[in-house]
């Protein structure tokens, strides 16, 4: 009787496209590396855990006591699909993070709610879908010299823009295009994303373990790798750390774990980027030992379902 027949512990969420390896593919092999890690850590606390395509359409999710999301990463583009599945499997399994927190962080309106929290986010404004917003107007009137413009939903940097004021006209095209389609944001440029990278605390169970600093290529703006950018382990600094517990206990979620984005302003003062909640990359390759962490969380989450069912 093969695991899922018996019932699964711990589904690993990824989506189609990560869960067969390809060798040479860089990108694949972490994925890989790292939901193994995980995987591992989980079978070394005896519980069963396998890597599960979140869209899969055989799958019983009944069968699975926790779903455990690592790289559901095409989730935004499936938006509608993704959510009416969250909505199914929520009823079914226990989901970690839960589907409450997922649902508030799938939608970057939640960056004002921690403004309003008192975490120092760049200044932000959100556009609903089909709302007109003049860009050059908009700068001018907040005094920013250089703002970012991206979807609400959105993973990857998919539909990110750098606009200098003096080329605002130039981009408003490209921002009517996108709010013809979709909710937008407007954020004030965080120069540190450029000078010194984008640093990342991943916290565990509310407990800082490690972090990165995301630097992008020459001339570009965006951190991902998808687009050039390089990740290096980086030792985070007091205030980093500190900042980073304070989103996570501003957010009001409890969290098995939370990745902090964040990027210091021309004066040195740390901003945040993204409140990571649903599936972030967490670099276990810097930290191995930090995916036992994870495995601890999901263990008791993996206890609070109790008795396996069958």
């Amino acid at each position: 009787m093969s695991a899922r027949e018996r019932g699964l512990d711990v589904a690993v969420l990824t989506c189609a496209e990560l869960l067969a390896p390809k060798p040479g593919d860089a990108y694949v092999s972490n994925v890989h590396l790292e939901d193994g890690m995980v995987v591992e850590a989980l079978r070394a606390r005896g519980l069963s855990a396998e890597r599960v395509d979140w869209a899969s359409a055989g799958f019983d999710w009944s069968a699975a006591r926790v779903g455990l999301f690592r790289t559901t990463w095409d989730y935004h583009l499936r938006f509608g699909d993704f959510s009416a599945w969250l909505d199914r499997v929520a009823g079914r399994t226990a989901l970690c993070n839960p589907a409450r927190t997922l649902r508030w962080n799938l939608d970057k309106h939640y960056l004002l709610d921690l403004d309003r929290a008192g975490v120092c986010v760049a200044p932000t404004r959100v556009f609903e879908r089909g709302a007109k917003a003049d860009l050059a107007a908009l700068m001018k009137s907040e005094g920013w010299d250089e703002a970012v413009f991206k979807p609400v939903v959105s993973g990857a940097a998919r539909e990110t823009y750098r606009v200098r004021r003096e080329d605002a006209s130039l981009l408003q095209p490209t921002l009517e295009r996108c709010l013809a389609a979709e909710a937008m944001l407007v954020q004030r440029f965080v120069e540190g994303v450029v000078e010194a990278g984008e640093v990342s605390v991943v916290v565990l169970g509310g407990t800082p373990t490690h972090a990165v600093r995301k630097v992008p290529k020459s001339g570009d703006f965006r951190v991902q790798d998808d687009h050039g950018g390089t990740v290096h382990a980086h030792a985070a600094a007091t205030d980093e750390l500190r900042f980073a517990a304070q989103a996570v206990a501003r957010s009001g979620h409890e969290l098995a774990y939370a990745r902090v984005d964040m990027a210091r302003d021309r004066a040195g003062r740390l901003h945040l980027m993204e409140l990571e909640l649903i599936e972030p990359e967490l670099f276990f390759r810097f930290c191995p030992s930090a995916a036992g962490k994870l495995a601890d969380e999901v263990a008791k989450a993996v206890s609070a379902r109790g008795a396996r069912r069958g």
